[in-house]
């Protein structure tokens, strides 16, 4: 049987014999069939093509963002890496000049202010054209040895001070009182404490011992300071040959690092009024410095510091050594010294010239720092500034280590190096070279539709997982927001009096909060706590839903104060239906039209909301994918100009995301309310 609505029935003039015209006969009437209120009110709803276009375009989204990375192969942090061509700082290469130094098989370990003072003393011996050099501490004294220019041995040694030579006053130590003892300067003097107690005056005053004459003075406290007065050569050891006092002199105006009396070798250290002549016995190797590095002649062999300090010991002498059980020498050939094995393969040659990678690393092969060292040497004799060398170089990967084939032979990739002598005597090498890196704004194509962005991410991918996020806000934050403002404003609207004023009055409260500011607060206190992202993003949509509630429980407020006094209310209360029941079963049901649209209308508010506090880094934060994080990943005027593969898209699906929820909001206000139209 057809149905027909009642009003066009109505409408209608009946043309039947018997019946007057515009009248609708009882059959007619029969033959209706009323519409329920939810049919009248969905019939309504699709009559509005703008509501439809709306709901087809929020089933898209959905559709989209949780049902697209079911099926989309990439995921929203998978990197994607290529092989591309990128202009680098390969490698540095220089003479070296400063001295490095390698710990002794068994030696001792050495102050840090005594190593740090090698370097100085030993370009000191080679410009006296001198052999040893004694280095002063107060953890002890260290012999500085030189086996060439390029070698020099640090030794601990047994030294006694038994001479010094200059002009004017030396000060030996202070005497404390209190402790009873001389904290002396340099070494001490056996016997000293005792002379000067035996005719001390607190005043001060001066004693003689062994010779030479001392002067102690008031100093600080109880305090006095020991010095005497040098004038010419002051001898601290009755024992020494009579030629030495000469010898000394004459050292030390010459400004002599060590001289030899008597068969024996004496080291000299200058002092601010003169200089201290050491009698030096008991060395003990500790340290090996050289300004030579190790240019390995295969990529395969290491080799280890002791080794090192080892072949350095014997660079002149020729004679094999031993490291850890195996035998090695350090041969000369053709001007060049090795370092070869047992068998005699080479294994290192020892060189004054260093050739690294520009990160500092070792990793360049033994050919090419020849060839860079050749290059260099002939661009020094001509007075040329850059050169320029073809070489085959390695591949590598987004780690920075060499690639190598199915063979695990290493792939190389030819290129041409440019080197440039800086004003510092070094020389930068610079060329083009294929490295494995990160897909970063790559534009869009068959493997990537929308391109990767800066952090080499599918666009698309983020997209869709970011359209997840940003939709599950909004529902999450509305949800929240409709239950609280039911529960405040049915409580208010039914009770009245006290409650529906105490109510009231935190509403007011909410609405003057300033919602910006405080999420600001909030974000940058999440920031300084350095939050877990999820726990981030539950945090973020409950105080936006806590924040937003005030205006829904006005709302059910004031349609439940003019729903409680009708007669089905009035009923309710007759037959002693409990008040939960009452508001929750028979007022809210009244209001949930309403509630739809302040619900559906408000989805699009919340999105742009979370994408706004996303875009500023105050939302859900990297590497999290939202839709106000991927515009904020090209936030900058430059980024937005060359990349608008990136934010675009997104901008547009924020937009027809927002505009589809306020279609859909409007088409239900009308269908719930039609006289709202007219």
């Amino acid at each position: 049987m057809a149905s027909y609505n009642l009003n066009e029935m109505l409408k209608k003039k009946e043309k039947s014999a018997g019946t007057p015209d515009g009248a609708v006969s009882l059959d007619d009437v029969s033959r209706v069939k009323v519409l329920s209120p939810g049919r009248q009110v969905f019939k309504r709803f699709i009559r509005n093509r703008l509501a439809v276009f709306g709901s087809v375009l929020l089933i898209t989204m959905f559709v989209f963002s949780f049902l697209g990375p079911l099926f989309y192969p990439y995921g929203q942090k998978e990197i994607f890496y290529k092989y591309d061509t990128q202009n680098v700082n390969y490698a540095l290469a220089k003479e070296i000049t400063s001295y490095t130094g390698y710990a002794a098989e068994g030696g001792i370990s050495v102050p840090r202010t005594v190593t740090t003072s090698v370097n100085s003393s030993a370009k000191k011996l080679i410009s006296a054209d001198e052999d040893a050099f004694i280095i002063t501490s107060d953890d002890g004294d260290y012999v500085l040895r030189r086996v060439n220019n390029d070698v020099f041995t640090l030794s601990a040694a047994e030294s006694r001070k038994v001479a010094s030579a200059g002009t004017g006053s030396a000060t030996v130590g202070t005497y404390d009182m209190i402790d009873d003892k001389i904290t002396f300067n340099g070494n001490s003097v056996e016997g000293l404490l005792e002379a000067m107690k035996q005719n001390f005056n607190r005043a001060g005053g001066e004693f003689t011992f062994e010779g030479i004459t001392y002067v102690y003075e008031k100093a600080v406290g109880k305090t006095y300071t020991i010095s005497y007065d040098m004038d010419g050569v002051v001898l601290y050891d009755t024992t020494l040959p009579v030629s030495f006092e000469s010898a000394f002199e004459k050292a030390a105006d010459a400004g002599k690092f060590s001289f030899t009396s008597g068969g024996k070798t004496y080291l000299l250290n200058s002092t601010p009024g003169g200089c201290d002549a050491y009698s030096v016995s008991g060395e003990d190797t500790a340290m090996v410095f050289t300004r030579l590095t190790f240019n390995t002649i295969s990529p395969d062999v290491k080799i280890s510091d002791s080794l090192k300090a080892a072949a350095l010991m014997h660079i002149t002498d020729g004679k094999s050594f031993k490291d850890n059980g195996s035998s090695y020498k350090v041969t000369e050939n053709e001007g060049l010294l090795i370092l070869t094995d047992a068998e005699g393969s080479e294994l290192a040659e020892l060189s004054g010239f260093s050739v690294r990678r520009y990160t500092g690393e070792d990793s360049i092969g033994y050919d090419l720092k020849k060839e860079i060292e050749e290059l260099v040497l002939d661009m020094n004799e001509s007075g040329s500034k850059t050169a320029t060398l073809v070489y085959n170089i390695p591949l590598q990967d987004e780690n920075g280590l060499y690639t190598y084939d199915d063979d695990g032979n290493l792939q190389y990739s030819e290129a041409e190096l440019k080197i440039t002598r800086r004003d510092t005597g070094e020389y930068i090498i610079n060329c083009d070279q294929i490295i494995y890196l990160i897909d970063m704004f790559s534009p869009a194509s068959k493997e990537h539709i929308l391109g990767t962005d800066g952090d080499g991410f599918d666009v698309l991918a983020r997209v869709m997982y970011g359209g997840r996020v940003s939709l599950m806000v909004g529902f999450v934050v509305v949800f929240l927001e409709i239950f609280i403002g039911i529960i405040m404003g049915g409580l208010a609207g039914y009770y009245g009096g006290w409650v529906d004023n105490l109510i009231m009055r935190l509403v007011d409260i909410f609405y003057c909060l300033p919602s910006l500011p405080i999420m600001i607060i909030l974000g940058a206190t999440m920031d300084s706590l350095r939050m877990d992202t999820y726990i981030r993003l539950m945090i973020m949509m409950a105080t936006l839903g806590i924040l937003g509630w005030a205006s829904v429980a006005r709302m059910v407020r004031g349609q439940i104060l003019s729903l409680r006094e009708q007669e089905f209310m009035v009923a309710a209360e007759a037959t002693g239906i409990k008040v939960r029941d009452r508001i929750f079963r028979h007022l809210i049901p009244n209001v949930m039209p309403q509630l739809i649209v302040i619900a559906t209308m408000g989805m699009g508010s919340v999105i742009l909301t979370e994408s706004t506090l996303s875009f500023l880094g105050l939302g859900v934060k990297h590497p999290l994918a939202t839709w106000g994080t991927i515009i904020n990943s090209v936030s900058s005027a430059t980024a937005m100009a060359h990349y608008q593969h990136i934010w675009i898209p997104v901008g547009l699906l924020i937009c027809l995301t927002v505009i589809a929820f306020n279609f859909v909001g409007d088409g239900l206000r009308d269908a719930y309310d039609p006289k709202s139209k007219r």
